[in-house]
């Protein structure tokens, strides 16, 4: 029995990474950014991705995220800008919700860069 060849298994891997961070059918914005962030924070690496295969006429996508609050990566999207709706999230004693587990996305039109029903925007002061 042989080794696989490095080529077919790095071509592999390309095919399983590319699935794996593929934006699921009428999954929104937030709910695919969550989703990456077990990936870890990469910039806006994960949400030009989502402007490309779902909503490429997004063009001001990341100039809007920066002005909400996320302007140089996603972890700050969530930290400034949304949170989980106290609606389908329940409340720990520190005051932060508990997302584990996540529910499904509600889903959105493609095309869209809004959010699901399952986050609300942070209020500014």
């Amino acid at each position: 029995m042989g080794q696989p060849e490095v080529g077919s298994l790095e071509e592999e891997l390309r095919l399983l990474s590319s699935e794996m961070t593929r934006p699921r059918a009428r999954e929104c914005l937030l709910c695919y950014l969550y989703r990456m962030l077990e990936f870890g924070c990469r910039g806006h690496e994960f949400t030009v991705r989502y402007r490309d295969l779902r909503a490429p006429r997004a063009t001001a996508l990341l100039a809007r995220l920066g002005r909400m609050g996320g302007l140089c990566c996603e972890c700050e999207v969530f930290m400034n800008a949304y949170q989980p709706n106290p609606r389908y999230f329940a409340e720990n004693v520190d005051g932060d919700y508990i997302v584990d587990p996540m529910p499904q996305c509600h889903g959105v039109r493609r095309g869209s860069t809004q959010p699901c029903c399952l986050w609300v925007r942070i209020p500014r002061w």
